[in-house]
């Protein structure tokens, strides 16, 4: 597994700014608790924590309530409600992508 966690600032409707990236790998099953882990990992690497919540699709983590999500995450968490949202999760999946073709 690959994943990258984006720092953005937002507005309303679309992503602003692209304030730093970090990305994590596992070998790992892909189970909720190895999908969290990277995730969390992924998080450690951004330049500076998010002031905000941590925000991704609802499939992410097999459709967990929220409330468990956080409680792996320790920090706030939600599934994404808003278009600049949904834009800046967009582009944490392109850059898992483009990290997990460079290392294959």
């Amino acid at each position: 597994m690959v994943a990258a966690a984006v720092h953005a600032a937002v507005g309303t409707t679309r992503l602003d700014s692209v304030l730093g990236m970090g990305f994590a790998v596992s070998r790992e099953e892909p189970t909720l608790e190895a999908t969290v882990g990277v995730v969390r990992d992924a998080l450690g690497e951004l330049p500076e924590p998010p002031q905000g919540p941590v925000v991704a699709e609802r499939g992410e983590f097999y459709e967990e309530p929220p409330w468990t999500v956080e409680q792996y995450l320790e920090g706030e968490f939600k599934y994404v409600e808003s278009i600049a949202e949904r834009e800046t999760v967009q582009a944490a999946h392109y850059a898992a992508y483009a990290a997990r073709r460079l290392l294959l």
